[in-house]
């Protein structure tokens, strides 16, 4: 492989012009597949098969409203006056031109809404009060039936009385032979107690037909008091349900697209939110939320240059030379040029989330700066001893520029094994990122050599010139200064061991209440909407409003219209009685009656723990309302999702390090030729891994340091963090042990002591691995302060791990148990050395061949 590079190296820059306008006509087409093809990247992650994931896919099938992708607007009157109607009048206005945007179903209005829902609450409020006037007008009437018919009982008798008398008289006045005409008194008495006897048959009548109606009055009572009971409940558990605050000075409008979340294009949002945001509302604040502004917007801002100014200000420091300290700067652009763009090309054939591009720019900018760097630092070290421009850059190519390819596959590997998790958004991560590594060391062999080419001595310092020319050369073979100097590892190893250890394990003790999840609209930039639209809704809805915690219920048979209401009421009344549940919306059924849709909105924000709880509440109580309503129970949403995928990403953490761990020691193996060496340097990356994550935790969890790195509201870790940095770092890891580690190897080849083994090994190669240290942590650094929520912890998770790898576990912890174990560390079975390949890493062999 070194002859192979060599000739590369040679062909290159014989052909420097050629090599470097193939580079930049890739870039060109990689730009211009991207301008014309790109696709859509996503704010959101899915894993096929996790809980929350089914019911997306199941909604999609059944119940496609539900299964809407929505986000939301915050309109706030920031004078303090309550909106006018002509606000409310435009930005419904607004809302209804935003219905017409390609990709959007609905845009609800706050103000109608508002409206309706008082309405549904005013309408129960008079159905109830109708119910209990009419409740009082039959006990009303009740009471006078009941009073009435002892009246009307005594008249009858008092009646029948009379009767019986006259009837009496009568009969004897016949028997007496009274003529006819004087019975004639009689007869019209009897003819008056008739009539009487009719007029009670009437009022008799009178009461049976109103108490009929009484009965029937009562029996509607009876009928619709369920009814009124399952409005009540609706209503109260919708009670806290708003869409204009209580004050008055915010209202919060729902967009809903046709599609779910991470299938919305981002042309859609974009032109949703021109539209709003120019609505002529001097007096009216318009926000969104995170879901609405997907854009990599702010990709290299203030931070990122800053790290890239300072990794250039470490390079000219260490070269001397304006000229030589761009090379490096100028290859990694160029390999992030090319990388990035194929990435969003890509993108357009390939669902990918927006982290992914961005981790590609990050890992390309630091690799590809440090992968240039060896290259040239080696060729200039040659160029001082008198090699020819041409020669020199050659070798350097088959020398240093092995060990950066054997450098960028580790990195490489270990980005391609995230797709063991098999987890797919993580893998297409790795991937990505491994392209961008592929493109580092590519341009790194190739465009570095054609561009020393064209340079030529002028990558050495004008002092440096002078020297050449005057005949000073300088044996890029001599020993380092200072090199019989104990270096303090081999003074004080065991002191060292403890010291190192003891920062690294107080470091991690923050990993023990590690948290993972995904960030809500609170870790967004004070200075950015989504930031703006999560602290308003807050603080006049709730920060449960940010992201509500949708639970579906589907039915084994379709409900009947008349049982609708009920098992809704019942339904949303058995979640609302869960803890920390402001309010429970019934959001629909679906055209088949078997799908019931209801949105819990948590007192909690959608990241927090207690809404975390909420969301295992609610499917503990999914088994009761399965078993009382013949059904199945499901819950999505953005904190039911974190759950799954925080999981999902937990249970295969263990997989990969472990396969990590296992590659590592297999390729030191080979490299070092010694068990004792991986074994330790496997130990001091657990403790990197342990250390970054506790790091990340302490100021991204807890807050400590806050003020600093800018997190204003702490809340849990990244949830594909941990897994990313242990790929990442591991292959850093592995670069900066192979710079050190290879020249103590050869020093005690050729008959060093172990102590003095690793005094040439520091001596040589410390001044390199400290600069590319420096320059990987001023880039990673820089992201550490992105406009980008999800990446500032990426950034600082790999500056920080850089930190603790290179200067406390391969400057210092390694070898100092290396010192303590002596001639043990390179301790090899000979039947295993006999075996294994020889691999010249550094292009050893050809060095001497070269020499020669």
């Amino acid at each position: 492989m070194a002859q192979l590079l060599y000739r590369l190296g040679q062909g290159s820059a014989k052909r420097a012009w050629l090599v470097i306008s193939t580079w930049f006509v890739l870039l060109a087409t990689t730009l211009t597949l991207m301008l014309v093809g790109g696709g859509k990247l996503s704010s959101s992650m899915t894993i096929d098969g996790l809980p929350s994931q089914q019911i997306v896919d199941q909604l999609k099938e059944s119940f496609p409203e539900a299964g809407r992708g929505f986000g939301q607007v915050v309109f706030h009157k920031a004078n303090g006056e309550k909106f006018t109607e002509d606000e409310k009048a435009a930005i419904a206005a607004g809302l209804s031109d935003s219905e017409t945007v390609d990709g959007v179903a609905n845009a609800i209005d706050p103000f109608a809404t508002a409206a309706d829902l008082q309405k549904q609450r005013d309408e129960v409020i008079d159905g109830k009060a109708k119910i209990e006037q009419a409740k009082i007008d039959l006990a009303d009437g009740q009471a006078q039936i009941d009073a009435g018919k002892p009246k009307l009982a005594k008249a009858e008798t008092d009646l029948k009385a009379q009767s019986a008398q006259l009837e009496a008289a009568i009969a004897q006045a016949e028997a007496a032979g009274t003529p006819a005409a004087n019975l004639a008194p009689l007869l019209v008495n009897r003819a008056k107690i008739a009539a009487g006897f009719a007029e009670i048959e009437k009022q008799k009548a009178v009461l049976e037909a109103s108490q009929a109606k009484i009965n029937d009055g009562l029996a509607e009572i009876e009928a619709n008091k369920d009814k009124l009971v399952y409005g009540e409940q609706l209503i109260e558990v919708i009670e806290n349900f708003q869409t204009v605050s209580a004050d008055g000075l915010t209202a919060l409008a729902t967009i809903q697209f046709e599609v779910p979340e991470n299938e919305v294009e981002q042309s859609t949002t974009t032109e949703v939110v021109a539209k709003l945001s120019s609505l002529n509302l001097p007096n009216v604040q318009v926000e969104f939320s995170k879901s609405m502004v997907m854009t990599l917007d702010g990709i290299l801002g203030v931070g990122e240059i800053i790290g890239l100014a300072i990794a250039a200000v470490v390079l000219f420091v260490m070269l001397g030379t304006l000229i030589a300290a761009g090379l490096p700067v100028l290859s990694a652009i160029l390999g992030v040029g090319v990388s990035a763009t194929a990435t969003m090309a890509l993108s357009a054939v390939i669902d990918m989330t927006s982290t992914t591009p961005v981790l590609g720019v990050m890992l390309g900018l630091a690799v590809g700066i440090d992968y240039s760097l060896f290259i040239l630092n080696r060729h200039r070290k040659q160029l001082k001893a008198g090699m020819s421009v041409s020669d020199s850059i050659a070798l350097a190519n088959g020398t240093s520029g092995n060990a950066v390819l054997f450098a960028g596959l580790t990195v490489i590997i270990a980005l391609v094994a995230l797709n063991l998790t098999g987890i797919g958004f993580l893998g297409l991560m790795g991937t990505m990122g491994a392209l961008s590594i592929i493109v580092a060391v590519a341009v790194a062999l190739t465009f570095t050599p054609a561009i020393l080419r064209l340079i030529g001595l002028r990558v050495l310092s004008k002092k440096e010139r002078a020297k050449l020319t005057a005949g000073d050369l300088q044996d890029e073979n001599e020993h380092p200064k200072n090199e019989n100097r104990p270096v303090f590892v081999n003074r004080h190893p065991i002191i060292t061991v403890l010291a190192t250890v003891a920062v690294l394990l107080v470091a991690a003790i923050p990993m023990q209440s590690m948290r993972l999840g995904l960030p809500d609209g609170s870790s967004e930039p004070v200075d950015t909407t989504q930031y703006r639209a999560f602290k308003l809704t807050s603080a006049a809805f709730g920060e449960g409003f940010n992201g509500g915690v949708a639970t579906v219920v589907n039915l084994d048979e379709p409900i009947a219209e008349d049982d609708e209401v009920k098992i809704q009421a019942e339904i949303a009344t058995e979640l609302y009685a869960l803890d920390n549940v402001s309010a429970v919306v019934p959001a629909g059924i679906s055209d088949d009656r078997r799908t019931l849709l209801f949105q819990v909105v948590p007192a909690t924000s959608p990241a927090s723990a207690e809404t975390e709880t909420l969301v295992y509440d609610i499917r503990e109580l999914a088994t009761q309302i399965e078993s009382d309503y013949q059904g199945q129970v499901g819950v999505t949403g953005f904190t039911a999702s974190n759950i799954d995928i925080s999981q999902k990403l937990a249970d295969a953490l263990p997989i990969y390090l472990g396969t990590v761990i296992l590659l590592s020691i297999l390729l030191m193996i080979l490299v070092f030729r010694s068990i004792m060496v991986p074994l330790l340097a496997s130990a001091g990356f657990l403790l990197t891994v342990f250390a970054t994550l506790g790091s990340v935790v302490a100021v991204y969890q807890w807050g400590w340091l806050g003020a600093l790195f800018d997190v204003h509201d702490p809340g849990p870790i990244l949830n594909f963090l941990p897994t990313i940095l242990i790929g990442i770092l591991f292959g850093l890891a592995m670069d900066y042990q192979l710079f050190l580690t290879s020249g103590m190897r050869e020093a005690y080849a050729h008959g060093k002591s172990p102590k003095e083994a690793i005094n040439h090994g520091i001596h040589l190669s410390r001044a390199v691995v400290v600069a590319a240290a420096i320059i990987m942590i001023t880039v990673f650094g820089g992201f550490a302060f992105s406009h980008l929520a999800m990446i500032r912890p990426v950034g600082f998770g790999l500056a920080i791990g850089v930190l603790f790898d290179a200067f406390l576990v391969r400057l210092l912890l390694v070898p100092a148990a290396m010192s303590m174990l002596g001639n043990a560390a390179w301790w090899m079975p000979k039947w295993l050395d006999r075996i294994l390949p020889d691999v010249d890493v550094e292009g050893a062999k050809l060095e001497v061949k070269a020499i020669r």
